[in-house]
């Protein structure tokens, strides 16, 4: 940035004292001494008061990702999600997490050690993403023009480090949201 600046100013040829140009040189000079700390002071502030790109996100443990918090939607398919994309609500993103639910089993009530298999934890987010949906957006999921999904515990989650959570998240179908949807009974 510094060399394109610096080359406004200085010219291939050697100005005269009394030569326009001179003076013209001058006033850019003076005034790109004026202007750059200014510009650059400026251009700091982003990355001193808001922590860099917001649109980018930054990137989260999907352990800790709590009700509210809006993330972009992952560009890689993978089989285990581990970090996620978390962004404010105001800046576009198109899913929210609204609960965060410990698994239990639907017949006994408990928790169990052992990992209860995929279709277990599907049957048991598909119910409990659907109730927890009508609290948090304020309408049945039925009713709502944006749909949930879910991220489940693997079984090396749930074997290695104790990940017994779905995550369910308020979604898209593309298009963007650039606020919480809490409560919006959209």
């Amino acid at each position: 940035m510094r060399s394109l600046l610096l080359s406004d100013i200085a010219g291939p040829r050697e100005a005269r004292a009394g030569d326009p140009g001179r003076r013209a040189s001058l006033r850019r000079a003076a005034r790109l001494l004026v202007v750059a700390p200014i510009v650059l002071a400026l251009g700091g502030c982003h990355f001193l008061w808001w922590g860099g790109d917001d649109a980018k996100g930054k990137a989260v443990s999907v352990f800790d990702l709590t009700a509210g918090d809006c993330t972009l939607t992952p560009t890689d398919v993978t089989v285990e999600v581990t970090k996620i994309d978390r962004v404010a609500c105001s800046v576009p993103h198109q899913q929210e997490v609204y609960a965060a639910v410990p698994y239990v089993d639907a017949t006994t009530g408990d928790a169990p050690d052992a990992f209860p298999g995929n279709d277990a934890l599907t049957a048991f987010a598909d119910g409990t993403c659907a109730e927890a949906y009508t609290t948090y957006v304020g309408v049945d999921y039925r009713d709502s023009r944006l749909y949930f999904t879910y991220l489940l515990p693997s079984a090396r989650g749930w074997e290695q480090d104790g990940d017994h959570q779905v995550v369910c998240f308020v979604t898209t179908t593309g298009d963007v949201l650039t606020q919480s949807v809490k409560n919006t009974k959209w």
